[in-house]
């Protein structure tokens, strides 16, 4: 939900480093409406949800003394922006919005980019149950949101056994000829090659989705029904089918069913400690327990645990269902507003609950236990892996622990495809989103050395155009020779205060025997197999020849996809993409007969031919 469109109240404001907050305030509307606090340089600071934005905002220029932390951040503020609303619960959801889409420096911010899983029960005549995750634009039925992946692939495999409904690909369900494992294996009523009748399909289809609606109890109803009918015409192996499948789904019931849990709720438990804090969250739906899944959002100083459940709340179920009941820890800030604006958000009534007995008590302490435990386990990696930065910093004899590390990595087979990879780490462990890979060109196949030149320079080259953070540590894969290039870049681009060290493998070639080869020195340190600093290596190194591997499969397979093709008189871009398209990747033309492949525009027999052909010598 988003605010409607009101009119701004924005009154003249100072530009200055020297805001005049009393002034700025004494214009200012008592409506309801967000704030946004704005440092010099554009930089957001803050952003706030008010019911009178005259008092609240008053508040932080009026009040003799403020939190320090607070001070710090009236101090920067150089503009301050509003937007009016037409209630308090529109300003909370906007509030929320902005937060999670602009990610001010001082506010409690959720880390939680990835979309949920679902299950999908796609259209058409013979449907699919598939993982889906991402937008959900296919038609269709949509399961779920479940809390992890694993949870999705639990439930498929169950339903799969249950109910025996297909989940393979369209194209590689039109284009089969005999039955596939998945069918052998029992998980499969095989309706690509008609081995069930439509009608036992659909009715197959129809129980999978009061299975998936937490309807179990009706599923049993209607599969009992069918058993004592099967029963009744002699059908007994039926009737024995039907049997097997109504005990199945009882076992499931019965390992999935929790007392006390009879609708959809979610239970949030959080732990705040040592200035971090997790969330954990429990899902129940239909009395059936989903899992959980923990969260680690960004926490201002003072922040109490009560701020850190409203705020995660907000931006949480922001683009999320909103459960019939949800039971926290703490009580939520504003609690009365909150639920009053996920009611609005999600359509039905929503109860937040902090007071519980009983079973819900029960399930509060589960949630409590997991985030403490998530908490300090969390902990115990970062001083983990904050003791083997301050072991780096010692081996290497730098003057201070190094903030940002990069390193380096090659990958081809025999010279084709060749990929460079970037990884960065930082004391918090890897920064996926600064990851960076590269598809060296221009080189002769197999020169490790000017494949790494290439990457270093386009890497370099960009950072200092843009004015981007070099590292304080670079990590080359590689001997002298790779570290001569790394030199040499740096040189070239001007770059001065970067330690350069290339991880050579040992003669042994065993984890924990590389030897570290000083940039600036050509010194040698050999660390050991015990030493925490080369732990720390290891697992840099072993990450950035992960992304570089990856990265190179990927584009070997597509090049080589595409030069099988390629190498077909009459076949161009427009046709070979109709027939990666027509059969789902070059797996899927090999297997394609003559007769298959004619089906696709643009493909006549003699060209049919001529591609089955080149696919099978």
């Amino acid at each position: 939900m988003t605010a409607a469109p009101v009119p701004r109240d924005n009154p003249p404001m100072q530009e200055s480093s020297a805001f005049d907050g009393k002034a700025f305030v004494s214009h200012l509307s008592g409506a309801p409406g967000v704030y946004r606090m704005i440092g010099a340089g554009d930089e957001l600071l803050y952003v706030g949800k008010a019911g009178n934005l005259k008092k609240r905002v008053g508040s932080y220029f009026l009040k003799p003394t403020l939190h320090p932390r607070i001070a710090a951040m009236v101090a920067q503020i150089a503009r301050i922006e509003v937007t009016l609303t037409r209630t308090e619960a529109e300003a909370l959801l906007l509030e929320a919005q902005l937060i999670k889409t602009l990610r001010p420096r001082y506010n409690i911010l959720l880390r939680d980019d990835k979309s949920y899983p679902y299950i999908h029960l796609t259209p058409g005549e013979v449907p699919r149950l598939a993982f889906h995750r991402g937008a959900r634009t296919g038609g269709g039925r949509y399961f779920g949101p479940y809390p992890s992946a694993i949870a999705v692939r639990e439930t498929l495999g169950l339903l799969q056994k249950l109910f025996r409904i297909r989940n393979c690909e369209d194209s590689y369900f039109r284009n089969r000829s005999r039955p596939c494992l998945q069918h052998q294996i029992g998980r499969c009523s095989a309706p690509c090659v008609g081995l069930v009748d439509p009608d036992d399909y659909r009715a197959s289809v129809h129980h999978a989705t009061l299975f998936l609606e937490g309807k179990s109890n009706a599923l049993l109803e209607e599969l009992v029904g069918q058993m004592e009918q099967a029963s009744a015409t002699l059908a007994f192996e039926r009737a024995a089918m039907l049997r097997d499948r109504i005990e199945l789904v009882r076992r499931v019931q019965a390992r999935h069913y929790v007392q006390g849990a009879g609708r959809d709720m979610d239970v949030v438990a959080c732990t705040i400690a040592n200035g971090s804090a997790c969330v954990s969250v429990l899902f129940f739906r239909d009395g059936a327990s989903l899992g959980s899944r923990d969260f680690f959002p960004r926490l201002p100083i003072d922040a109490g645990e009560d701020a850190v459940i409203a705020s995660f709340l907000a931006q949480y179920y922001l683009d999320r269902p909103v459960p019939e009941e949800i039971i926290t820890s703490h009580e939520p800030e504003e609690a009365a507003l909150l639920a009053e604006a996920l009611a609005e958000h999600a359509g039905h009534r929503v109860e937040l609950k902090s007071a519980v007995r009983s079973e819900r008590a029960r399930f509060l302490e589960m949630a409590l236990k997991n985030s403490a435990a998530a908490l300090a386990a969390r902990l115990a990696s970062r001083q983990t892996l904050a003791a083997r930065f301050e072991a780096l910093r010692d081996l290497l004899g730098l003057d201070a622990v190094p903030q940002r590390v990069e390193c380096f990595d090659i990958s081809h087979t025999m010279g084709e495809a060749t990929v460079a990879s970037c990884v960065v780490f930082g004391p918090e462990g890897a920064e996926k989103s600064q990851y960076r890979r590269f598809n060296i060109a221009g080189i002769t196949g197999g020169d490790d050395y000017a494949a790494m030149h290439q990457a270093l320079e386009r890497r370099y080259r960009r950072v200092q155009k843009e004015e981007g953070r070099l590292p304080d540590l670079l990590l080359i894969d590689g001997g002298p020779g790779q570290v001569a290039q790394a030199l040499d870049v740096l040189h070239e681009l001007g770059l001065d205060g970067v330690q350069v060290v290339g991880v050579a493998k040992g003669d042994s070639r065993r984890a924990g025997h590389e030897s570290l080869i000083l940039g600036d020195s050509g010194r040698v340190v050999w660390p050991g197999p015990d030493s925490p600093a080369s732990h720390l290596v290891q697992a840099i190194r072993d990450e950035a020849h992960r992304f570089a591997i990856t990265g190179h499969r990927a584009r070997r397979e597509k090049a080589r996809e595409a030069s099988r093709l390629e190498d077909v008189t009459g076949v161009g871009a427009k046709r070979r993409a109709a027939l990666l398209r027509q059969f789902g990747g070059l797996a899927g033309v090999t297997r394609a007969g003559v007769e298959e492949l004619m089906q696709v525009d643009g493909i006549n027999r003699e060209l049919a031919e001529r591609i089955y052909a080149a696919l099978h010598g």
